[in-house]
């Protein structure tokens, strides 16, 4: 009765921990009982995460010349990691006479959860040389720490000592495997392993979608996703944001409204990550009314629900809300780093560049600690898209980072668009030097020369790739329709439906000359007569998308198409002109950008 009186007051007194102090003066000094009260209140320290008075029955331990058996000392070590005291965990398990594989397996878990992955490896292998065993709950804690510089690694020699030792086909153990090798981006590595495990749950399965995301291998992670909810499982919150990741990349509206329906359903607790997700989704299957909804009744918000919401108006091209969202968004959350990069985007999409440049100026003088290599990128994307090439490259070279290929990138890009051979040659022989096997570049140069009728320089540029054996990117659009992606390549030779389509075009074609299309054949950059050069535009991927999806779709839904690459502008002007004649809305996503073309008008203003 006596043990029972002190837990009953040492339990009460830790849940208040201003009382702690006299919970642990409470407790009996001798007696049978000391064990179990010591016990029950480190678990309640445990369970609460309550340091302080964790620390306060240690220390009542040592006053009384209380040695800890081994499990008790495991209890310590584990409710010293628990609460982020990682260095009084590691006294207390480099204290302990004897240590079993509990004992070193919370140390290390402390480490891993911890993010302190090099102490946690290096514990690891003072384990094994200790002569102790790893259980299954080890070696799931130390693949979490196969992290950093060293790559994939540490994920391969724990690897292989789970095949040595027959736990690489433990739940936790290969759910753990699978899931290191889908963050090193060893995709293929991690889908054999998830394929040999005997069971799965919808933790491993939650993993290997998650890899696949990353990579933007949306549809496997889509595949995937049907095979765990065909199985009966029931899919947590971490799932559904995984898998809405991966409908953001397909840009699949349909499949995107089924999956926000089901979530609605298992009435899920608020989880704000899922809300962000469903937000990112939308506004990227070009919905951004349906984003906004989701925003507007989250309970709480975070800087990231901001951002999501700010990049998916910036991606549209309105820069206006951009800005007006950014005013409102400091009365509720302070700005961070991401925040500035997405309104900067968002000037730049939408053409407000000198409110642009004015911003990033505020920025170098009162934030600049926010400041990274991706902001200067932007600024250079903004003065790029304007024209004012020769100032976007001063910029490039008084900036305090080293400028990375994707920047370069972006000023080559700009030089295209506004047929500048100078700055584009200067930044194309940067590029060459950066990365000599990037195709894209060798194609915009000779894009350059060939819009300025430099011939004999375009066929230099395409010996040169010839001889360095670098292949372009292929153009290509898809859809979805009826849960089918239909994907088509410039001049589709093998659609199942390509002989309908070519009429079908034939036929578009001729109503939108009617009504006053010109073709641009400045587009063709090839030295060819006009006739070839029509035909050659009539091919592009986008326009045999735009076209199928008009015949497949009954009158008044919106013909949602996704490009890989950037669109041209016979192709815009084609699109506007379908959705005037045939009274259609045209949604088309291209590698930076949303069109939403209605009455022959696009929502970017013809500037991208």
């Amino acid at each position: 009765m006596l043990a029972v009186h002190h837990l009953r007051r040492l339990s009460a007194a830790v849940r208040l921990d201003r009382r702690s102090a006299s919970a642990v003066a409470a407790l009996p000094s001798a007696g049978a009982a000391r064990f179990h009260d010591f016990d029950a209140a480190v678990s309640e320290c445990i369970e609460r995460r309550e340091l302080r008075a964790g620390r306060q029955v240690h220390a009542r331990m040592v006053a009384a010349g209380y040695r800890p058996a081994l499990y008790l000392a495991t209890r310590l070590v584990i409710m010293y990691a628990r609460c982020g005291a990682l260095g009084d965990a590691r006294n207390v398990l480099d204290g302990m006479p004897e240590r079993n594989v509990v004992s070193w397996t919370a140390m290390i878990s402390g480490y891993s959860q911890n993010e302190r992955p090099a102490e946690a490896m290096e514990l690891f292998v003072t384990m094994l040389r200790a002569g102790c065993d790893p259980n299954e709950f080890t070696l799931a804690s130390v693949l979490t720490s196969c992290t950093g510089s060293q790559g994939i690694y540490p994920i391969k020699q724990v690897h292989a000592f789970a095949v040595k030792t027959n736990f690489e086909l433990h739940m936790f153990v290969g759910s753990a495997l699978l899931g290191m090798y889908a963050k090193s981006e060893n995709i293929k590595e991690a889908r054999r392993v998830f394929d040999m495990l005997p069971a799965r749950d919808v933790v491993s399965y939650t993993a290997i979608i998650s890899g696949y995301t990353q990579l933007g291998l949306d549809e496997e992670a889509l595949d995937l996703f049907r095979q765990l909810y065909n199985e009966g499982m029931q899919c947590n919150q971490v799932t559904f944001t995984a898998l809405l990741n991966a409908l953001s990349g397909l840009a699949s509206l349909d499949y995107g409204k089924q999956v926000h329906g089901l979530i609605l359903r298992k009435e899920l607790p608020f989880f704000m990550a899922l809300q962000n997700s469903l937000i990112d989704m939308y506004s990227k299957c070009g919905k951004l009314l349906y984003s906004r909804r989701v925003f507007d009744n989250m309970p709480e918000r975070s800087v990231v629900s901001w951002n999501a919401i700010l990049m998916g108006y910036g991606r549209h091209g309105l820069a206006h809300e951009v800005s007006q969202l950014f005013a409102s968004m400091h009365e509720e959350v302070k700005p961070d780093s991401v925040t500035l990069l997405a309104v900067l985007s968002g000037y730049s999409h939408g053409g407000m560049v000198d409110e642009g440049l004015d911003m990033f100026d505020l920025i170098v003088k009162e934030q600049s600690t926010l400041l990274n290599i991706e902001h200067y990128g932007c600024v250079i994307d903004l003065l790029g898209r304007s024209g004012r090439l020769e100032k976007a490259l001063s910029l490039i070279q008084k900036m305090p980072f080293e400028p990375t290929r994707a920047i370069w990138g972006s000023l080559l890009g700009a030089c295209r668009v506004h047929a500048n051979v100078h700055v584009g040659e200067l930044v194309s022989q940067k590029l060459l030097e950066i990365e000599p096997e990037n195709a894209g570049n060798y194609v915009i140069l000779s894009n350059i020369y060939a819009a300025a009728g430099m011939w004999k320089d375009v066929f230099r540029v395409r010996k040169l790739m010839l001889k360095k054996t670098v292949i372009k990117e292929p153009g290509r659009s898809w859809m979805i329709l009826d849960k089918v992606i239909h994907t088509f390549h410039s001049s589709e030779r093998f659609h199942p439906k390509k002989e309908d389509i070519d009429a079908k075009i034939k036929e578009i074609y001729a109503a939108i000359k009617a009504a006053g299309f010109v073709p641009d054949l400045s587009c063709v950059l090839h030295d060819v007569d006009d006739e070839q050069k029509e035909r050659m535009l009539l091919g592009h991927s986008e326009k045999l998308a735009i076209t199928f999806g008009l015949m497949s779709t009954r009158s008044g839904l919106t013909i949602r198409v996704m490009k890989n690459l950037r669109i041209c502008v016979d192709c815009h002007n084609f699109a506007k002109f379908v959705s005037k004649v045939y009274g259609r809305e045209i949604s088309l996503r291209d590698k930076n950008r949303f069109h939403l073309i209605t009455e022959g008008a696009c929502t970017c203003g013809d500037y991208w």
